[in-house]
């Protein structure tokens, strides 16, 4: 069977195309750290309210925790950032630091305050992009746990 040269270029192409995606995509990790335990998330809240004021403008972040009003959290969990990243999108992050859970206690959590836009693991020094999750600084190699979020215009749901 003869290819002709426009096959072959092709073909060649087509070679070269899947062997630099293959470099690219190494190194690069997907999914959680395996050792951390998944946590069960069921958040309800209205970002408007004035008990979220600071949830109310786009770049505004909180801390959340199990036992403040709508939010149920699982042990597993170490409570959640919850960011505005536009007016409709929020970013929800679980605050148990994503490489090394319990390098310094079982409690360490991850700390956004003087570290915007970023979120801090205090034991690692790893700072990670509330943007998105990902490593931005550090040894790492997981991101921030995300969980699903849904934004009706009213309320906000966070669930896994």
């Amino acid at each position: 069977m003869l290819i002709n040269k426009a096959g072959k270029s092709f073909f060649t192409i087509l070679i070269l195309g899947f062997y630099f995606s293959m470099i690219i995509s190494c190194g690069k990790t997907k999914g959680y750290n395996p050792d951390i335990p998944p946590a069960m998330v069921q958040i309800d809240i209205q970002p408007d309210a004035i008990f979220y004021q600071k949830l109310n403008t786009v770049g505004g972040w909180i801390y959340l925790k199990n036992g403040d009003p709508g939010v149920y959290l699982s042990p597993e969990s170490r409570g959640v950032i919850i960011y505005r990243l536009s007016q409709d999108v929020f970013k929800v992050y679980d605050r148990i630091p994503p490489n090394n859970p319990n390098k310094c206690g079982n409690t360490t959590q991850l700390i956004v305050g003087d570290n915007y836009p970023f979120a801090k693991d205090p034991c690692t020094l790893d700072l990670y992009q509330l943007l998105d999750g990902n490593l931005f600084k550090g040894n790492g190699v997981y991101p921030m746990i995300q969980y699903k979020s849904y934004y009706d215009g009213t309320s906000l749901h966070v669930y896994n």
